[in-house]
């Protein structure tokens, strides 16, 4: 037994180690067994405090070659599997990483369109805003400048008309001065006018007129027309050079004014080839939102302010009045939307013109007919015809409005079951057809379309209207329609008088539709003046074949 030298004293305290020796091969056991040296004083108080640690039971496997041998093959395999499922799962984030990549420029791909659009549609809505924004504040100039070149017009076309007036006044009063002669006061005339300063004002005008028709008739001589012409129905339409100076510059003032309207704005926000060009963008780029904001029905109100400020001077009861379709505006718009090779459907700008056309050019013609127009002016009224003639033929859509009527009419009447009867009789029948749709019917060439037009009528008329009907009289509201079905009949009987038989025939076979519409709406009393009145003897067969 080896004993080790002391430690130093702590407290006197110190460990002793014992050791044993121990055959090869044997199991290692070390005993330690814990001692107090010091004085007797120290041993007597430590002694109680001793902890004895026993050693372990188990003994140690013996290590051997083959052990070593599998416990490293099995460490071997068991870390072959784990970097196998490393490697799995770092080829899976290897895939998952390739396919996040290719998901990203893809969509980094995809957004750049929608970027693109988002800012387009963007910069479209700033500019519409600014755009509005400067209509706001320009059309009423547009409108003042509208207004002050018609009553310019309304003046001279007044002073037209009092002109003559005055000078069948001055007629009258001579034939009336020379009957009533010896009955009138020496200074009166027959009207009480002082006669010597009335007098004068005769002289004058009678002046005048006469040097008017002297030069008008030295024009006909000049143009070979002279053979033809009926003293008489010449148009006095000539004006003093005062007036004409007058109007010129009155006229030259608005112009100017008009010319200044956009002069603090840049063109893109007034010219209309800048503006079609930022909505034929649009339309181009992207057809589906450009369709889904209703672009095409917003355009010709858009326009609106910019045509009427070029329409500022267009009179075309004037002979130098330069043809709308000639205009800026119109050949600007001529071919906006046709860029497509395929006509899309409903496309709302193939319509563009003919609205323009409806909502701006119509309106004007009707101010100028209503204040301008002459209708004592042979050359004015021919010149108004022409124009209106122009557009019944050239824009059909914009002059037929009987078929809008007629479609309004049938809109009305789907609410037959939701509205009362009355309310719905007072829209449809007095509201409309009384007041707007029977007077297009009046104006329009009674024939087989009128026929065709008057059951357009009666097909959006409720059925249950007239089932529960007494009596051989219809709803009291469409008596007026009835009256004009039995005008129609003698129309067409009184055109068919003098003609061949074929003619007479369809004239007898339109009568009896007639016969048949009005028994249809229970209007039997007219039926039967119209059968009596032309000898219809089908009379029972057409009534229950309704």
């Amino acid at each position: 037994m080896v004993q080790p030298s002391q430690p130093a004293e702590v407290n006197n305290v110190y460990y002793q180690n014992t050791y044993q020796t121990l055959s090869y091969g044997s199991s290692y056991g070390i005993p330690y067994t814990y001692a107090a040296y010091g004085s007797s004083e120290t041993k007597s108080q430590k002694t109680d405090n001793t902890v004895p640690f026993k050693t372990p039971s188990n003994e140690m496997t013996p290590v051997t070659i083959d052990l070593v041998k599998k416990q490293l093959k099995d460490r071997l395999d068991s870390m072959k599997e784990m970097h196998k499922a490393n490697r799995q799962q770092y080829e899976k984030h290897q895939q998952s990483q390739e396919d996040s990549t290719k998901a990203i420029e893809r969509l980094e791909g995809s957004s750049g369109g929608i970027g693109e659009r988002y800012k387009f549609l963007q910069e479209m809505r700033g500019y519409v805003q600014d755009l509005l924004e400067c209509f706001s504040e320009k059309v009423p100039l547009i409108n003042e400048l509208e207004s002050a070149m018609h009553q310019l017009y309304k003046q001279r076309a007044s002073r037209l008309v009092q002109r003559r007036q005055d000078d069948i006044k001055d007629e009258s009063s001579e034939f009336s001065s020379h009957s009533n002669k010896a009955l009138m006061a020496p200074n009166l005339d027959s009207f009480g006018r002082d006669r010597v300063i009335y007098q004068e004002q005769v002289k004058r005008r009678t002046a005048e007129r006469e040097a008017r028709r002297a030069r008008r008739r030295q024009a006909r001589e000049q143009t070979g027309k002279m053979a033809d012409h009926l003293e008489g129905l010449s148009s006095d339409d000539e004006e003093t050079s005062t007036d004409i100076t007058n109007f010129n510059l009155e006229r030259d003032r608005i112009l100017k004014e008009s010319s200044k309207v956009f002069e603090d704005v840049v063109e893109s926000f007034y010219s209309i080839d800048c503006i079609k060009s930022q909505f034929e963008a649009w339309r181009s780029k992207y057809f589906a939102s450009y369709k889904d904001a209703y672009i095409g029905l917003c355009l010709p109100k858009l326009f609106n302010p910019l045509i009427r400020l070029q329409l500022l001077t267009w009179t075309p009861l004037e002979g130098k009045c330069r043809d709308f379709e000639t205009m800026l505006w119109f050949e600007s718009l001529l071919f906006y939307g046709c860029e497509e090779q395929e006509q899309v459907k409903d496309d709302a700008d193939i319509s563009l013109l003919p609205t323009i056309v409806e909502r701006v050019v119509l309106p004007k013609l009707t101010v100028i007919s209503e204040n301008i127009w002459d209708p004592f002016s042979t050359t004015q009224t021919s010149r108004m015809v022409a124009i209106v003639q122009k557009l019944i033929d050239g824009y059909p859509s914009v002059v037929n409005a009987e078929n809008k009527n007629t479609q309004l009419l049938g809109n009305f009447l789907q609410w037959y079951g939701i509205l009362s009867n009355k309310t719905l009789q007072e829209l449809s029948i007095d509201g409309l057809l009384n007041r707007y749709i029977l007077m297009a019917f009046q104006n329009s060439e009674y024939g087989e379309d009128s026929i065709k037009k008057a059951q357009s009528v009666i097909a959006c008329f409720p059925k249950q209207w007239f089932i529960n009907l007494t009596g051989d009289k219809t709803i009291s509201q469409l008596e007026n329609f009835c009256r004009y079905l039995v005008h129609l009949a003698d129309t067409i009987y009184r055109n068919s008088i003098g003609c061949s038989d074929v003619e007479k025939r369809n004239a007898r076979e339109h009568i009896k539709q007639i016969i048949k519409l009005l028994a249809s709406i229970r209007a039997l009393d007219h039926a039967v003046t119209v059968a009596n009145d032309h000898n219809v003897k089908e009379f029972k067969i057409l009534t229950e074949g309704k």
